[in-house]
């Protein structure tokens, strides 16, 4: 009996001193989370941050010194991922995700940096050793800016821009994706799943090859693949296309004649196209002669 109440005292005195769970209570912040994703090519670009505000501040030169090092934001280091190998600035860049940090010089010269470490509080516990890219670029001065911000611009079939702007100042990167390979990748992979009655696939694989003509073989391959499966008027267009950037207009003239006549079943679809298969078929036509 003894033994039992000590052993019911000894539990007792544990749930005494367990620590309380507080209730968190979700207010806002003076730096608020902020996230970014683009996607330039094939490649997913995201930038998550903390965004602060000048709030009266001399930011640049003041609040964030010329010649140390700055985490683009507040509070933990904000993250940049790509899902790609790609370049900035020219400089080829891994896939992966990295912190980002500014060390900004004077009013005419900043660098970026890429550093590994993805776990940084500010800059507690950063290593030099870990960075993955140096790129230096050159503020522009422009309209006023309250509330830090992340943003990208005149995005491209592989290329565009991502530009940091704050206060009176903005700097831009040029990103540069690799697509060709992965699309091609993708192709053959997409070509590997497709069903057997799937003659869309194969055409719209040919498609994209049209404007490549080192890919022109394959291509015929493929848009042949679709027109055994089922003949429409999209994959008769498609092999027009490749007859004819081989200046083989009269049967280029023929494939379009027929994806016009085929379009007549299919008038919604066809629609989107009628106009840049009719106008070839006119050119074709006469340059056959």
């Amino acid at each position: 009996m003894k033994k039992y109440l000590l052993s019911l005292l000894f539990l007792i005195s544990i749930v005494a001193v367990a620590p309380v769970a507080r209730a968190q209570v979700k207010l806002p912040q003076p730096s608020p989370q902020s996230f970014i994703k683009q996607t330039i090519g094939l490649t997913d670009i995201t930038v998550r941050y903390h965004a602060p505000g000048v709030k009266g501040r001399k930011v640049f030169g003041g609040l964030v010194p010329y010649g140390k090092l700055w985490r683009a934001g507040a509070n933990e280091a904000t993250l940049i991922t790509f899902t790609d190998e790609l370049f900035l600035n020219h400089e080829r860049v891994p896939a992966g995700t990295y912190s980002f940090f500014i060390l900004p010089e004077s009013d005419s010269v900043w660098n970026i940096v890429l550093n590994r470490d993805t776990t940084l509080w500010g800059l507690e516990g950063y290593d030099e050793l870990q960075d993955v890219a140096y790129l230096r670029v050159t503020p522009k001065p422009v309209q006023f800016h309250e509330t830090m911000q992340f943003s990208f611009s005149d995005i491209g079939t592989n290329t565009g821009f991502m530009h940091l702007t704050w206060e009176n100042s903005q700097i831009s990167l040029r990103i540069e994706t690799e697509i060709e390979k992965k699309a091609l990748a993708n192709i053959e992979e997409a070509l590997k799943k497709a069903q057997p009655d799937d003659w869309y696939i194969w055409a719209q694989c040919a498609d994209y090859m049209v404007a490549r003509r080192e890919l022109h073989q394959r291509a015929l391959e493929l848009v042949n693949k679709s027109i055994a499966i089922k003949e429409t008027f999209f994959n008769n267009w498609v092999k027009a296309k490749l007859y004819a950037l081989n200046k083989e207009y009269e049967m280029a003239a023929n494939l379009s004649a027929k994806a016009i006549q085929l379009g007549k079943a299919e008038p919604e679809s066809y629609q989107t196209y009628a106009r840049d298969i009719e106008n070839a078929y006119s050119s074709w036509k006469k340059r056959k002669m």
